[in-house]
Parts: C-alpha cells; sequence; structure tokens
C-alpha cells in the first residue's frame, strides 16, 4: 500500500522487451535502499523489484500492467514518480493508494495560477469510475485533492514544490497519466450498485 506522496524521481534508463512483458531499467537516487522483491510505485504501479545494479533497478510490467497505464509508453530518459510502500509505523500524509491504475486520462488543459498550477484531466466515464469533489485521487501516484468534478473530467490544482519534485513538470497537454481513484469511493459505488 502507498500513500501518494512520491519520494524521488527515477528515470528509466533502459527498457527491453520479452514476449508481452517490458523490463524497466530505472536509475534512482533510492536504488541503494531497494531489495529484490520489494514493491515500489512507478508513476501510481505497483512493480516489483527483480534486480539492481549499478544505481539502478529493474522491474517488469505485464501485458495487462502496460494496457491500462502509462508505462507502455515510457521511453529512455523519461521520468517517473517513485514511491516505495508504506511503513506501518508511518504517518498516513496522502490518501490510501493500492499502486492499482484504474485507468488512463488525458491532460486537457494547464494554467499557471499565482505561482501554482491548475491542471485538467479527462477520461474515459464509460468505465464507471467517479469522482467526488474535493475527493482523493492518485495522478500518476501522486495523492491529490479533485475538484470541478463533471462526468469524465476533474481538476487539481499543484503546489510549486508538487509540480517541482514530481513528473507533472513535464507534463504537456495531450499527455497521458495513470488514474487511480479512490478507494473507499470504488466500494461506496459498489455498494450502492448492489
Amino acid at each position: 500500500m502507498f500513500t501518494g506522496i512520491i519520494e524521488t524521481l527515477g528515470q528509466v534508463s533502459a527498457r527491453e522487451q520479452e514476449s508481452a512483458n517490458t523490463h524497466f531499467k530505472i536509475a534512482s537516487p533510492l536504488s541503494h535502499e531497494l531489495k529484490v522483491d520489494q514493491s515500489v510505485s512507478h508513476n501510481g504501479v505497483c512493480l516489483t523489484v527483480v534486480k539492481i545494479e549499478d544505481g539502478a533497478y529493474w522491474v517488469t510490467a505485464i501485458h495487462e500492467t502496460l494496457q491500462k497505464s502509462n508505462l507502455g509508453r515510457l521511453k529512455t530518459g523519461d521520468k517517473v514518480n517513485i514511491e516505495r510502500c508504506m511503513l506501518n509505523n508511518g504517518r498516513f500524509d496522502g490518501h490510501i493508494v493500492q499502486g492499482h491504475v484504474d485507468q488512463v486520462g488525458t491532460v486537457k488543459a494547464i494554467a499557471e495560477d499565482s505561482g501554482s498550477w491548475l491542471f485538467d484531466f479527462e477520461y474515459d466515464a464509460a468505465q464507471g469510475n467517479v469522482t467526488v469533489e474535493k475527493g482523493s485521487i492518485a495522478v500518476n501516484g501522486v495523492s491529490l485533492t479533485c475538484y470541478n468534478n463533471e462526468e469524465g473530467r476533474f481538476r487539481v490544482a499543484i503546489i510549486p514544490y508538487t509540480h517541482e519534485h514530481t513528473n507533472f513538470h513535464q507534463l504537456k497537454v495531450g499527455d497521458t497519466v495513470n488514474l487511480e481513484f479512490d478507494i473507499i469511493g470504488k466500494y461506496v459505488k459498489r455498494l450502492l450498485k448492489n
């Protein structure tokens, strides 16, 4: 389990295809602290460390993960948001993030707003996911509060620290992002549906 508070940025230094799977080599300042078999969130996707070498580590994404997230679009040199799983004795600074991306969304607009940034996102509402006004959402693994919600759309405000220390600073209109909707909202929706 994760909290959506990004620890650092990693950089894709290599990618290798093996059948339907893709292996990613990630250079990260946390590499020396990781161990094989550890779960690490990459743009909000929980992946297992399979090898550690030379200030970097390897993870593998299966076909389904590549289809449901933006990881399949990653190129060598791209930055990814990195978060290790939550310690059970730590502060819960974000919200409950499982590392299971529900679907991708698209950046529809970016505007600077008095030193912060406003990002508008759009997603396919036909997949059944919903946002709640002032509710939590993970965008590329970052725990955020959404507002100006409409069906298939929402906005988030990004403070300068988050903009600089996550890959939000490299997002452009039209880019694809990973969305994990709030777990509590998903359970409530399922209970109401039944």
